[in-house]
């Protein structure tokens, strides 16, 4: 799980297709085999004034798909052109198998862990280019959607991780704002105070996508800045993941199974929890589900190099099956625009990608500031075809965290990561 919508989205039924459909699919989805490796040629591109393009999403729920539609009715109504919004079951599967029949949505989301797969493949048109005011998105974020040189798409918002607090459980201990935890040392003594009666300290998920904020924070990373290289297997990562070891052993800690929930927002609204490590989607998770449950987020406690959180993004993937192509990065600039993204953050609690935004979100929403300010050193995911298997075992592999060797679990990243890589660059 990298967030609530992609957890959402992939609770699905799969739509049965054509074996041959599935095999490229399936290909096409663990490999980056092309989408037109039998094409040879562009598609024409359609001429008509007005075009109509299909948008294909995932979402975390009715606010979310009811703010898109509702974005792609203004650009229709400005530009003439008619836009129809579908909402994945599975968003991964419905793409690869749309890729390998040449019949793809215009405009779709594409997660940063299949960004690379999709753009290896050849299913993607690189329009970054023809964005005049790119500057506007950090370079952390558009590095994220690069590929062969070239900014393929635009991300569509963005997320950090930052340590929320369950303000009753934290006032019953005792402790104030002055408490909030700075450090790995007071992290563990809040988390030791906190376990009773029922409460863990701190819940999390069992994943990388959280607990890689511990290796950052110990100066460690899964990769070189360019992502030539694997740097998995190394003391700093060992002492991040040692540090989640120690507090899992004392139970100070706990992974969000463990306490009969599905992810940290619902321990921390169940009061299992009285901390948890969650990105900016917790606000409307909390709002929806425990509207009564009073929190608070603070900056993740800094490690021994300093502070750590991790950035996910989404990105506006155009078809390079497409045969409305320049209609379809018109729809992308709406999407992408500064009162565009406002307006998604109003409607269901992402953080806009455009810094301009970012800057105006912030002072809208001051109890967002431990996130926004997250977005000046937050580690970009890792963007490399064939990757995503890489991560998949290794969050296998944490889930025993507790018990295993973080050495050895480091090692067998290592291993893996580095054959990914001499197959996906």
């Amino acid at each position: 799980m990298v967030t609530r919508t992609a957890a959402a989205a992939a609770l699905v039924t799969r739509t049965a297709a054509a074996a041959a459909l599935v095999t490229c699919a399936a290909l096409l989805a663990a490999t980056g085999c092309s989408s037109n490796f039998d094409s040879g040629k562009d598609k024409e591109q359609d001429k008509a004034e007005k075009q109509k393009l299909t948008v294909l999403i995932a979402t975390s729920g009715d606010a979310e798909t009811q703010a898109v539609k509702a974005a792609a009715a203004s650009y229709a109504e400005k530009s003439g052109n008619t836009v129809t919004v579908e909402v994945a079951k599975d968003m991964n599967q419905q793409l690869a198998q749309s890729f390998a029949g040449h019949k793809p949505p215009d405009v779709f989301y594409v997660n940063s862990d299949q960004f690379a797969n999709y753009s290896k493949g050849g299913s993607l048109y690189a329009y970054g280019d023809q964005i005049s005011d790119a500057s506007d998105f950090s370079e952390q974020l558009l590095s994220s959607f690069s590929y062969g040189g070239k900014q393929v798409c635009l991300p569509k918002d963005t997320s950090t991780l930052g340590l929320a607090i369950n303000s009753e459980l934290w006032k019953k201990a005792g402790l104030t704002e002055k408490d909030y935890p700075k450090s790995w040392k007071e992290l563990q003594s809040v988390a030791d105070k906190l376990t009773a009666n029922g409460v863990t300290g701190l819940v999390t998920s069992d994943e990388y996508q959280r607990l890689g904020v511990f290796m950052k924070q110990a100066g460690g990373w899964l990769t070189d800045a360019d992502q030539k290289k694997m740097t998995a297997d190394t003391p700093e990562n060992a002492e991040g993941l040692a540090f989640v070891q120690s507090m899992l052993k004392s139970g100070s800690m706990k992974f969000a199974k463990q306490v009969d929930t599905s992810w940290g927002g619902e321990a921390l609204g169940k009061g299992k929890a009285a901390m948890t490590i969650e990105g900016n989607w917790l606000d409307g998770g909390m709002k929806l589900d425990y509207p009564d449950v009073k929190y608070a987020v603070a900056p993740l406690p800094a490690g021994p190099k300093g502070e750590g959180t991790l950035a996910f993004s989404t990105c506006w993937g155009v078809a390079a099956d497409s045969t409305h192509q320049a209609a379809s990065v018109d729809l992308v600039k709406h999407l992408t625009s500064a009162d565009q993204q406002l307006a998604f953050a109003d409607a269901f609690g992402v953080m806009p990608s455009r810094t301009s935004a970012l800057k105006t979100y912030a002072e809208k929403t001051p109890q967002a500031k431990a996130w926004v300010d997250g977005s000046a050193y937050a580690q970009g995911p890792v963007t490399i075809a064939g990757f995503d298997k890489v991560l998949s075992q290794f969050n296998t592999d944490l889930q025993s965290l507790r018990t295993a060797d973080p050495k050895k679990i480091l090692a067998d990243l290592q291993r893996n990561g580095e054959q990914a890589i001499a197959k996906g660059n």
